[in-house]
């Protein structure tokens, strides 16, 4: 396994138990040796389910599984499995997949349309499902509804470390829990990232609901991150609500019983997101970028993501360089409205730029301490309207080249 991340979290949350929700990992050996390489979540009948996925014009055969079976709005298990993406492998990949669902349809006994699948790791190659067929007799043996921590050490690639977070919050005076395992650390510009994210309540949320709460909550978080600007063949994001908790029914995601969870779905989605970003490959330092007085929400959101996938910016971050004119550059070259005269830039919370030029009595020496810090927040103000947006990225280093350049080695 690769070198623990520096940007990595001082400690892992153990999540609690979710009533209806048991996991297991195993290794199915479908390409890594000597570690855990399959998840298996398994849900209470009647479980209701949210999905979003890539926006890739080249779909990984478990993503084209899960579309078609996110339309019955019921989930009774996820299998997961690390090492192989399952991408672009024409009819063998459908072929594994449909193998590999029915399996697990007859494991439970569950219509084979409440099966959902996930696949990460390296694109083109056959995933040999019959491994991980053989493999379900012991995950269906091994559910507990304490191993999160296995669940998402199994799906990791490169990762440097499990991505894990929980949140409760009320709904009608109940308490619910939320739970999250997350992957990703390369191939990460989600587009709905390798980014797999895989979330369960005890909430009882009817699935049109969930599927709301779900997609504005993806486009407040990991929408938000990026490491190196490519969007995965495989980002999955499913969010399952066992419907366990004891609260008065809710009907749609605009309830204002359902606030609070909304709230704490959304805080959980972030946490998970920063973690990737965190886990960047080859990352040194995070990067908060925050652009605001755009035309729209949705142009500050690219303005921001042209600066956290800039190689130039990302490469003066990773050197601890206070190049601010990189940032000048990225805002130009976005494709948005900005207006070099009104253009305002703070690096650490100091103002550097404004009004066209230089501040004047520019101190290089505070912008440079911070950005010699694991962390480094960069603003913009287009000065133009109202809009905002918040993005997540980090920095680019050699390590992101030997990790990319040794792969599949």
């Amino acid at each position: 396994m690769p070198e623990r991340s520096p940007l990595a979290p001082a400690q892992t949350p153990t999540l609690p138990p979710i009533a209806g929700v048991r996991l297991a990992a195993a290794a199915c050996e479908i390409r890594y040796k000597g570690r855990r390489d399959a998840t298996l979540l398994e849900f209470a009948p009647g479980s209701t389910v949210a999905g979003v996925f890539t926006r890739s014009l080249a779909p990984s055969a478990p993503v084209d599984l899960c579309r078609k079976h996110l339309k019955g709005k019921t989930a009774r298990a996820i299998l997961v499995n690390s090492g192989n993406a399952n991408a672009f492998t024409g009819k063998l990949g459908k072929a594994a997949c449909d193998a590999s669902a029915k399996a697990v349809a007859a494991t439970f006994g569950c219509k084979l349309g409440e099966v959902f699948l996930a696949s990460t790791g390296v694109i083109g190659e056959p995933l040999p499902a019959e491994k991980l067929v053989a493999g379900l007799p012991g995950l269906h043996r091994d559910l507990a509804e304490d191993h999160w921590a296995d669940a998402a050490a199994a799906i990791m690639t490169t990762d440097t470390f499990p991505k894990l977070a929980t949140r409760q919050a009320k709904i009608g005076g109940v308490t619910v829990t939320i739970n999250g395992i997350a992957k990703g650390s390369g191939m990460i510009a989600p587009d709905m990232a390798t980014m797999l994210a895989f979330v369960a309540t005890d909430a009882k949320i009817p699935a049109p609901a969930l599927q709301k709460l779900l997609s504005d909550g993806n486009a407040r978080s990991f929408n938000c991150v990026t490491v190196d600007g490519d969007t995965s063949t495989s980002d999955t994001l499913l969010l399952v609500a066992t419907g366990q908790a004891k609260h008065k029914p809710v009907r749609t995601a605009a309830d204002p019983a359902l606030k609070a969870f909304r709230a704490a779905l959304d805080d959980l989605l972030i946490d998970l997101a920063v973690q990737v970003a965190r886990d960047g490959e080859g990352a040194t330092r995070l990067m908060t970028i925050d652009v605001t007085g755009a035309v729209s929400d949705k142009s500050a959101h690219r303005v921001a993501l042209a600066i956290g996938n800039s190689p130039l910016v990302k490469t003066a971050v990773a050197g601890a360089d206070a190049n601010w004119g990189r940032i000048v550059m990225a805002v130009g070259k976005a494709g948005e409205r900005a207006e070099r005269d009104k253009l305002k830039i703070a690096i650490g919370g100091v103002t550097v730029a404004a009004k066209g030029q230089r501040v004047v009595g520019y101190d290089e020496a505070p912008v440079a301490a911070h950005m010699k810090g694991r962390e480094v927040s960069i603003a913009v103000d287009l000065g133009l309207g109202r809009g905002k947006a918040r993005v997540w990225s980090c920095d680019l280093t050699h390590g992101y080249i030997a990790i990319n350049g040794d792969y599949r080695s």
